[in-house]
């Protein structure tokens, strides 16, 4: 596990030899939230991802900065992906920034400057990723992408963990990584499982979102190795 802030924040710029999974904490069990990350990151997580809905971009509320604050403090060396699905993102990224976090994706849809935002990201200490949705056209997301370490290309409707996969979304991440190489991050986020991940990394994403398939599991080790692949 990375053990320095610039480590951590690494992960989400160069590719690694191996897909990396992050399971995301919103369908933990937030009664034990603290046992419930030590699980997934002893069961061979790479990084933890932390959903955030503000009930307005997408029909759902989920936590703030002092969740993220709480999870730092108790894993101080953990890559921590925040995606921010929310309406205003920019006035979201400083307190999450002071809150711990490594990473901050913000929505091509709703973000006004990209440009501008991913500047403010990077200088408050994170590095920036720029989310698109299954609908949006893959050209409303390339014009911004240079400013940017990462693109994640939602691969189910936000809002909600468990939904099915949404598999027409792979042509979008097999048009970016012939585009771009090795030289961008692409994240799969929604429906992610060990059934879905093949076509995952066939198509090229190389950091794998999973929510309730891997907190939902019986063996969750066994399911992060078998989305990792």
């Amino acid at each position: 596990m990375s053990s320095t802030i610039e480590d951590r924040r690494r992960l989400f710029q160069a590719p690694p030899a191996q897909v990396l999974v992050a399971p995301s904490i919103l369908s933990a069990d937030f009664g034990c939230l603290a046992e419930e990350c030590r699980s997934v990151l002893e069961g061979g997580a790479d990084l933890l991802h932390v959903d955030i809905m503000d009930g307005h971009f997408v029909p759902n509320l989920s936590m703030g900065p002092a969740v993220c604050s709480c999870v730092r403090k108790h894993f101080p060396d953990v890559p921590l992906d925040i995606h921010l699905m929310v309406e205003d993102p920019d006035s979201f990224i400083e307190p999450f920034a002071k809150a711990g976090a490594d990473h901050l994706t913000v929505h091509v849809e709703v973000t006004k400057d990209p440009a501008a935002t991913a500047q403010r990201i990077r200088a408050l200490g994170c590095s920036p990723g720029l989310a698109i949705n299954p609908e949006t056209p893959l050209e409303q997301m390339l014009p911004h992408l240079e400013h940017f370490d990462l693109a994640l290309v939602m691969s189910v409707h936000p809002g909600y963990s468990g939904q099915s996969f949404i598999p027409e979304v792979l042509e979008k991440v097999r048009a970016l990584r012939e585009r771009f190489g090795d030289g961008l991050r692409i994240e799969a986020d929604g429906g992610v499982s060990p059934k879905t991940a093949p076509s995952c990394r066939e198509a090229g994403y190389d950091i794998l979102v999973s929510a309730s398939s891997v907190f939902g599991s019986a063996d969750r080790a066994a399911d992060i190795a078998a989305i990792r692949g």
